[in-house]
């Protein structure tokens, strides 16, 4: 029987803790032996990641056993936190110490680098015999020293530096025979996705002293890979798109394979990401994105194949091994890992989802508007529970979510958190707003000088467009972001009258502010953002929300992490300082032991109940089940 109800009042199933235990992450994924092993956060351990595996029975065991937790804190985003060896000794960077261990399955861990509380290690890869990594080293100079190191397994801690040279490296690859090294390399005040030098190297005494750079240095070229035959394959954008390039060992220019008008490759946050690898009978598995991912097989000769895997956004390449590929992402319903065979049919290995049915989850649909800068694209999730309507006339409240980044995008695919929201009632738009990756260089582009600008018109022509299709209440619009999209949250409440409400996730008020305090791997972002300081300083002032407190007209719920070292807590506090001046309508949540991103699942079910109260309470509908939140 269905009942009618006022939207954001319908009764769901799925709780806060569903949601929240629904939210697994997964950090990689490895073929060993005839086992697969993958990285997963545990939610009833404080959300730390442990190593697991699936032995050849089907039985899944833990590889890594509480309290050790594979996390990598360089460029603070980490990534790349773990690899194994053919023989199965697991390798990994312990969170608390940042040193490298090893451990075989039932044993205890040895520790592999040297007790160094200044050093940091990621982007671990084994290949060929050699346990490579990123170093980095924080001392008295502004720019920690980074290089690429290479372990032995001895447990002697005598690592030895590869190559250095320049502010950041990343992505190490060893040639099949040992002799050459291919990496990427910047330096600040560019990111990654800005312009990168893919660099090849020989291996001299376990140095390399000279190298030549593959790529231009204008363009972002990524994820050196050898084949078996010496050539090099990489992704690079000359054209616009990143697309996938070969070297060959014989010399002369790089040349694309199968080019396309989507983009292999993404933003370079985390080190252990790879949007494509090589197989053993030379044909090439990829990640190809257009808004959504999908997978394709390249072959040598430029046929492409489409892969039947469900995945459809965070799509990420995790290993090889022969013509079995193992790939994590996010699809309708589930994120997880999955085992692609070599005949292309794909299997779950492991998954993380709330056990709805398929009726729960909205029909996305990808929608496109007209902006001020150009087309602005965005994911439209509706209302959607078998058990409800709304009474007739009525439009629904929408929050309008704004990814972090900048420089990183949605696939359109309805997580957990998306669900709790439209089986509720309340209809969810995930804007790709200019600067977001997924749709060309250009489009990354045009936030460049621009943010706190084009991000704030495209997100609100986005959800004016859905009000003018009739699909969203135009009076109930609320906005809510992380960290670059807090910020987006908080330029768009105080430059716009689009939106009710904001909710701001460890967001950046103070443009300036950041710019001083954030970490090195962000240190210099905000010159392509904004501009270079000190000259560009009347530009910081002028689009910082805290610099325009007075124009905060309608509620905020503000959520910060007490030890976020991205994003400090007093960029919160200094909004709710305002708020409080002001007589804005607006509630502050500190959670203690959160850094920027929320991990324990206590704090992710309150942060959830606080945003659904919060929505209630200002857009006056009842939220069953949920404390309501009281507002300064």
């Amino acid at each position: 029987m269905t009942t009618i109800a006022p939207y954001g009042s319908w009764k769901s199933p799925l709780s806060a803790a569903d949601a929240s235990a629904a939210s697994t992450r997964f950090d990689g994924a490895r073929f060993v032996g005839d086992e697969i092993w993958w990285g997963e956060s545990v939610a009833a351990e404080g959300g730390r990641s442990s190593v697991r595996r699936r032995t050849g029975a089907g039985d899944i065991e833990d590889l890594l056993p509480s309290p050790w937790s594979a996390r990598s804190r360089v460029h603070e985003y980490g990534g790349g936190s773990w690899t194994a060896t053919d023989d199965g000794l697991l390798v990994f960077v312990e969170k608390t110490d940042q040193r490298v261990w090893s451990v075989r399955p039932g044993e205890d861990p040895i520790p592999l680098t040297a007790e160094e509380p200044a050093a940091r290690h990621g982007g671990l890869r084994w290949q060929h015999g050699t346990l490579l990594a990123v170093r980095e080293v924080h001392g008295d100079e502004a720019v920690p020293r980074r290089s690429i190191i290479a372990i032995p397994l001895d447990g002697s801690g005598r690592v030895g530096e590869l190559v250095a040279g320049s502010d950041f490296v990343a992505q190490p690859s060893l040639s099949p025979d040992g002799s050459a090294l291919a990496w990427v390399a910047w330096d600040h005040p560019d990111m990654p996705w800005d312009g990168t030098q893919l660099r090849v190297g020989p291996l001299v005494a376990g140095r390399v002293e000279t190298w030549t750079s593959v790529s231009s240095g204008a363009t972002a070229a990524l994820q050196p890979e050898w084949t078996a035959d010496g050539a090099l394959l990489f992704v690079d954008d000359p054209t616009g798109r990143w697309n996938l390039w070969r070297a060959d060992a014989s010399g002369g220019e790089p040349r694309p394979i199968a080019p396309a008008d989507a983009d292999t490759g993404g933003g370079l946050w985390v080190l252990g990401v790879r949007w494509f690898a090589p197989l053993e009978d030379g044909d090439v598995i990829a990640v190809r994105t257009h808004g959504s991912d999908t997978l394709v097989r390249l072959s040598p000769d430029g046929a492409v194949v489409d892969v039947d895997v469900p995945i459809r956004a965070r799509a990420a390449i995790e290993d090889a091994a022969g013509s079995r590929v193992l790939v994590s992402g996010v699809a309708p319903g589930v994120t997880g890992v999955w085992l692609v065979e070599q005949d292309g049919s794909s299997s779950l290995v492991r998954g993380s989802s709330s056990d709805l049915a398929s009726e729960w989850t909205p029909d996305v649909r990808a929608l496109t508007v007209a902006g001020a800068h150009g087309d602005v694209h965005a994911f439209d999730h509706p209302p959607t529970n078998p058990g409800f309507v709304a009474p007739e006339g009525e439009l629904p409240p929408y929050v309008v979510l704004v990814h972090g980044g900048p420089t990183s995008h949605v696939g359109g695919v309805a997580d957990s958190k998306i669900v709790y929201f439209t089986s509720r009632g309340i209809g969810v738009l995930e804007v790709n707003y200019g600067g977001s990756t997924g749709y060309g260089r250009a489009y990354r582009d045009r936030l460049r000088g621009q943010w706190g600008i084009v991000d704030v018109d495209d997100v609100a022509a986005a959800a004016a467009g859905l009000a003018a299709e009739g699909r969203a209440d135009a009076a109930r619009l609320a906005i809510e972001g992380g960290s670059a999209g807090g910020w987006t949250v908080l330029a768009a409440l105080v430059g716009t009258d689009v939106f009710g409400a904001g909710i701001s996730r460890y967001g950046v008020g103070d443009a300036r502010t950041l710019a001083t305090d954030t970490h090195d791997f962000e240190a210099r972002y905000l010159d392509g953002l904004i501009g270079p300081l000190p000259e560009a300083e009347h530009l910081y002032l002028e689009r910082s929300p805290l610099s325009r407190t007075d124009r905060f007209r309608v509620p905020v719920l503000l959520l910060q992490g007490d030890e976020d070292e991205v994003v400090p807590p007093s960029q919160a506090e200094a909004i709710r300082t305002a708020l409080l001046e002001h007589g804005v309508p607006h509630a502050h949540v500190l959670y203690e032991g959160e850094g920027h991103g929320f991990r324990r699942p206590e704090t992710i079910v309150h942060s959830l109940e606080s945003e659904l109260a919060f929505l209630g309470q200002v857009f006056g509908f009842p939220t069953p089940g949920v404390p309501p939140i009281e507002l300064d």
